[in-house]
């Protein structure tokens, strides 16, 4: 009884010292028989007791008054043998989380009789020792030894099932899971993994190695990877500010920055105060001309950067400033250059300001570099985010895009654009004023087409002059009063009409092609030619257009005096018979392909010269025998060494040589095409 007392009073504690006790000091025979080790437990003893922090609990076996321990349930039989200094030096090295509350414990030296409370004792001195202030808690294992709570290493808090990670990160990711004993039992700190246990958190996805993956692919430009791996950490964790606010630099690299403004807006929401949110807004501000949030974000950013944001953004704003007072006075010129210098300040993607240097060249008449202009810069969130932009700038943007569709004949586009800029500004004169032009010029058309297509041409020449009335230089409405007039025979009226189309539009196809049509009616035989070989290189394969061409060729070589009565479209393989007759052939306006080869030249060669002929009918190809004509070798620079190759020609002059061989044939192809060849 006194060697209980002393236990008990270097313990500190009554209970912990009885319990300790009946292993030093074992007791008589339990009040009641132990349970067969073959007997399944009941479920109040499976019912586990509730320990904070830990992921996995034990029940607790109350001790018979004669302080007797039950008997162990079925499975912890095996584990029980072991003594209690092994579990708790199991408890101290099995430990594996990291930081100063996985620290062993210090070993404790064994006797015959086990751990003593005195030892207890040290080993929790020292513990309290080793951490400082801390305390340690003490609680009591399932096999009746006591054990510090902050040492139970691979014990975990559940947080939820693992997410599924995608197959592709399911490859890169590497998961820091520990080994954990696999001792049939539960003792002490190792754990045996029931049947359906949810995963353990150490076995998902880290969202800050995804960061990390994304930062790396960030870093080598691969941006469109970068952003899946950023949406995936915040699908995972989107508390993290800064998962947002990288995530927007992404977008910005891909160009996206309406989309980026949103993702820093939303990193704000988790964390108001967040610099590097405000510092991203501040420079996206700043690169789409709103100055005033620009500033506003400046505020609370790096103080240091504030002073140069502040400079950037007034540089913007006058020069902003000044295109909106040169619009005013329909100084395009103006308007046209200091566009150019906001850029240059900073604002590099303001869609204000590209729309106005587009509305700047439709007013100049440059209707192609208008539309060019405002399609490769402008996007469809730019022209509907009125939350970023404002009514007003995304209503100048619609009616801006409705005046550029109308200039190039697309009617319906314009109209549903002035639509739109009428629903988010309905009180502005201007954009109701460009409305009712784009309803009246569309009506105009239709009237227009309806006549012509009865052959009331007279009728409806004059219904195409209304809606000219309206827009002077609507490239749609010039083309289609030329047909008309060609339909007349008015053909100098008509060229005049596509010169003015063309001028405006010169990549508007149809309106060369009528210009042609009529330089033909009038015998320019060479003017002809000129737009027709350039809608070859526009449109290869077009047979109307190389059948025309091929006429008109005709025609120069027949007022040349050459006989034409055997030429066919189509048959445009000749054999060289004499210098006269090559000369003949590469001096003709338009195109010429030779083939210098000998008598023994390979089939495939020559496979590859009646292929490509009989792409372009409209072309001349030519075959030289060097062996029968030297001195035109000589006099064409074409040696034995050289041959075979094939040589283009145009209009007399020589343009490119292709090297013959078996692999020659897209090459050659390539390059009659880019020099005016009809496919």
């Amino acid at each position: 009884m006194a060697a209980v007392k002393r236990q008990d009073h270097q313990l500190g504690c009554g209970l912990m010292g009885g319990l300790f006790s009946r292993r030093i000091f074992p007791s008589k025979k339990a009040s009641h028989p132990a349970l067969p080790a073959a007997t399944k437990p009941s479920p109040e003893t499976e019912k586990p007791v509730k320990k904070p922090g830990l992921e996995v609990e034990k029940p607790v076996k109350k001790p018979s008054r004669s302080g007797a321990v039950s008997a162990p349930v079925a499975g912890e039989s095996q584990a029980r043998r072991l003594s209690d200094g092994q579990r708790v030096s199991t408890s101290s090295s099995g430990s594996s989380g990291p930081g100063k509350d996985s620290a062993e414990l210090p070993r404790v030296k064994k006797d015959g009789g086990g751990i003593t409370s005195s030892d207890l004792s040290l080993i929790v001195e020292e513990h309290q020792k080793s951490n400082g202030s801390k305390k340690a808690t003490l609680v009591r294992g399932t096999s009746g030894n006591v054990m510090v709570l902050s040492h139970l290493g691979n014990l975990r808090k559940s947080n939820g099932s693992n997410p599924n990670p995608s197959p592709r990160l399911a490859a890169e990711v590497k998961l820091d899971t520990p080994r954990r004993s696999s001792v049939d039992g539960t003792m002490g700190n190792i754990v045996r993994k029931s049947a359906g246990h949810e995963a353990s958190p150490r076995n998902r996805v880290d969202p800050e190695v995804l960061k990390g993956m994304g930062n790396e692919r960030y870093k080598k430009g691969r941006y469109d990877e970068a952003l899946d791996l950023y949406k995936q950490a915040i699908s995972l964790d989107s508390t993290k500010a800064s998962y947002h606010t990288n995530m927007a630099a992404a977008l910005i690299g891909l160009g996206r920055l309406v989309e980026a403004v949103g993702k820093c807006l939303d990193a704000l929401s988790v964390e108001p105060g967040y610099p590097r949110a405000h510092d991203r807004l501040a420079t996206l501000y700043l690169r789409l001309g709103i100055t005033g949030k620009a500033m506003h974000h400046a505020k609370y950013s790096d103080p240091d950067a504030e002073s140069q944001y502040a400079s950037q953004a007034q540089r913007i704003q006058t020069r902003l400033d000044k295109c909106l007072k040169a619009r005013k006075l329909q100084d395009w010129t103006t308007v046209l250059n200091k566009t150019q210098f906001a850029m240059l300040a900073g604002a590099d993607a303001a869609p204000q300001i590209y729309a106005l240097q587009a509305e700047a060249l439709l007013k100049l008449h440059k209707h192609q570099e208008a539309h060019d202009t405002f399609e490769s810069t402008m996007s469809a969130d730019f022209k509907s985010c009125a939350e970023i932009f404002g009514h007003e700038i995304c209503a100048y943007l619609y009616i801006t895009e409705a005046q550029i569709q109308m200039a190039m004949g697309r009617l319906e586009e314009a109209m549903a654009a002035a639509e739109n800029a009428t629903q988010l500004d309905p009180n502005s004169q201007e954009i109701s004023l460009v409305l009712r032009r784009v309803r009246l010029v569309s009506v105009a058309r239709s009237k227009g087409n309806q006549l012509f297509n009865g052959s009331k041409f007279s009728e409806a020449l004059c219904a195409y002059g209304e809606g000219l009335d309206l827009d002077p230089f609507n490239s749609l409405l010039l083309c289609n009063r030329a047909t008309c007039r060609s339909k007349l025979g008015q053909y100098e009226k008509a060229i005049e009409d596509c010169n003015e189309a063309l001028m405006v539009r010169p990549c508007y196809s149809k309106a060369r092609l009528r210009r042609a049509g009529c330089n033909a009616k009038l015998g320019r035989w060479e003017a002809a030619i000129r737009d027709y070989e350039t809608l070859i290189r526009e449109a290869p394969g077009d047979e109307e257009v190389g059948r025309a061409l091929f006429d008109a060729q005709v025609q120069v070589m027949a007022l040349c005096g050459a006989d034409t009565s055997e030429m066919r479209f189509g048959s445009n393989l000749v054999c060289v018979t004499s210098n006269e007759r090559f000369r003949h052939y590469v001096t003709l306006p338009g195109m010429a392909v030779v083939l210098f080869c000998d008598k023994k030249c390979s089939k495939q060669v020559l496979m590859i010269l009646e292929q490509v002929r009989s792409r372009f009918p409209s072309v001349y190809f030519l075959k030289v025998e060097i062996e029968d004509h030297p001195y035109l070798g000589k006099s064409e620079e074409v040696g034995a060494e050289k041959i075979p190759m094939f040589r283009i020609y145009k209009n007399g002059s020589r343009v490119r040589e292709v090297a013959a061989d078996h692999q020659c044939g897209v090459v050659l192809e390539n390059a009659v095409r880019l020099h005016g060849g009809k496919r």
